[in-house]
């Protein structure tokens, strides 16, 4: 701790005092510092572990654009470390969707896919800003643009098929290939990389993101996937009454048709998100399935949270329904009539905050800016 303080005190100039420990992760260690004039920064120091020092780089890179995140104080690469700006103490989105009111609720979730869209179509034209940053604070790791992610997905997905005792049903190899082709060659924009409700602060200003360790350029589907599943790689996954997925989903898409006018096409847009939902379908099952053995929730700390076989099951129910991807559709109804058959989860409920409000078909205290795990 002393170590991370005299280093950011070096790169800052001037000496730092009281660090309060926000949590961090096994990745980094985040401490909120007061300042000699009595303001406050945030340092986040990583460890020297591969893929800590990729989050790392992609921290600096995505940060230093200038867009939606905190300000960038300073950066030392050896360390390495970044001091920024400190947003100070507001809700997150987390906190009212797992709150009481639904009219808050539901601004929060509106602002936030504003929010997300506005970023999207904002830096359209920044790739290769982000490319230049990538370089300087480089540490010999692969951008998470060039980390086939999709691909290997839908490899481990015909392994875990086959350890489950599930025949893989015909064309499924060749629709998981064609999948693999939603990274973002098409319609492409800048993602913070991890932008699930507990890393988005509703401000007095604004949206604000936090937590940028996955920055980098993706196709505006897989972000917009996020409002319909809803938050497609997240704990805080509930149901939303009927109707509110698409109405957040339509503030996102109206921020970007400025900058790729062929998605107001429904048949573009459409095709776009049912390919996405099944990216991101394909990734849960990849990571939640083999810790589905034995169920719990999927935040440590958090309540309410929803456990990894309701969120498996909800995202397969949603996921039969691809009518265009149709051995995925029906891998998918095979793991919910011969895994989860077995699992006598609960359905998955709806976020608190909107009561008994009916849920959509489609299946607290203030938050430190830097929280995030």
């Amino acid at each position: 701790m002393e170590l991370i303080l005299h280093a950011a005190g070096e790169l800052l100039g001037a000496e730092l005092y009281s660090s309060v420990d926000l949590g961090g992760s096994s990745r980094s260690t985040v401490l909120r510092c007061e300042t000699a004039d009595g303001g406050s920064v945030i340092v986040k120091a990583f460890n020297n572990e591969p893929e800590s020092l990729r989050c790392f780089t992609a921290e600096a890179a995505g940060l230093s654009l200038g867009i939606a995140g905190p300000e960038v104080l300073g950066v030392d690469p050896e360390v390495p470390l970044l001091v920024m700006g400190d947003l100070g103490k507001a809700p997150t989105l987390a906190d009212v969707l797992l709150g009481n009111d639904p009219t808050v609720a539901e601004n929060g979730l509106l602002a936030w896919a504003r929010g997300l869209g506005s970023l999207a179509a904002e830096s359209v034209h920044r790739r290769g800003d982000l490319t230049r940053l990538w370089s300087r604070y480089g540490k010999g790791m692969p951008s998470w643009e060039d980390e086939p992610w999709i691909a290997r997905n839908a490899a481990e997905l015909l392994v875990l098929l086959d350890g489950a005792g599930i025949e893989a049903p015909p064309g499924l190899a060749e629709e998981l290939s064609r999948i693999g082709t939603a990274g973002g060659e098409e319609y492409p924009a800048f993602t913070p990389g991890d932008t699930c409700p507990d890393n988005n602060l509703l401000t007095p200003e604004g949206l604000r993101l936090i937590d940028f360790e996955a920055a980098c350029y993706q196709s505006v589907f897989l972000t917009a996937a996020y409002c319909r599943m809803p938050f497609s790689s997240c704990w805080c996954v509930f149901t939303l009454p009927g109707g509110m997925a698409a109405k957040t989903e339509q503030a996102y898409r109206a921020q970007v048709l400025d900058v790729y006018p062929a998605l107001a096409e429904d048949e573009v847009w459409q095709a776009g998100m049912r390919q996405a939902i099944a990216v991101w379908t394909v990734d849960v099952t990849v990571r939640l399935l083999p810790r589905a053995v034995e169920d719990g929730p999927l935040h440590r700390t958090r309540r309410p949270a929803p456990t990894r076989r309701q969120v498996l099951r909800h995202r397969w129910e949603m996921a039969s329904r691809l009518e265009e991807f149709p051995a995925l559709a029906e891998t998918m109804r095979l793991l919910l009539r011969e895994v989860a058959g077995d699992w006598k989860a609960a359905p998955l409920p709806g976020y608190p905050a909107f009561g008994h409000r009916e849920a959509s078909e489609s299946p607290q205290a203030p938050v430190d800016m830097a929280t995030t795990g």
